[in-house]
């Protein structure tokens, strides 16, 4: 069977994309979901840079194991190979509804998921919580659905 792939798509691909990342490939890995991949990139991504401290204090205050991570920029390439394009805010998935299969976590959950770059730990740990939720909701309605 040929892999799946869900990208998460932010700005910087340093806070809110990278924890999405990380929240769904440990759902995916403790559901025993086979098939598919999880990657995550930034429409500006800073390259050389990394995830953001407080998105990995927040990941690792939930017990989610954070690997090696560094920011990627968006390519039509990379979203050409995704099954699955997810962004942040309606705004972002706006500037790539032509791209491919694109959606944004409001068309999921019925809200999008600020930037918290610049915040205290309280606003890593909202968005950690709101993109959790998105994530058991991409699991029920787009992965079961496409089959693992």
């Amino acid at each position: 069977m040929k892999r799946k792939k869900i990208l998460f798509v932010c700005t910087g691909n340093t806070c809110r994309s990278p924890m999405a990342e990380a929240l769904l490939r440990d759902k995916i890995k403790k559901n025993k979901i086979k098939w598919w991949d999880v990657s995550s990139c930034g429409i500006q991504a800073e390259i050389g840079g990394t995830i953001s401290v407080n998105s990995k204090i927040a990941l690792q205050e939930a017990g989610i194991p954070v690997v090696k991570f560094l920011p990627r920029q968006l390519t039509q390439k990379i979203i050409a190979a995704s099954t699955l394009v997810v962004c942040m805010t309606g705004n972002q998935k706006q500037l790539l509804e032509d791209c491919g299969n694109v959606v944004c976590i409001r068309d999921i959950c019925g809200y999008d998921v600020p930037d918290p770059y610049g915040l205290d730990i309280d606003a890593y740990r909202t968005t950690r919580d709101a993109l959790s939720v998105a994530c058991d909701l991409i699991i029920k309605n787009f992965i079961i659905q496409y089959g693992d």
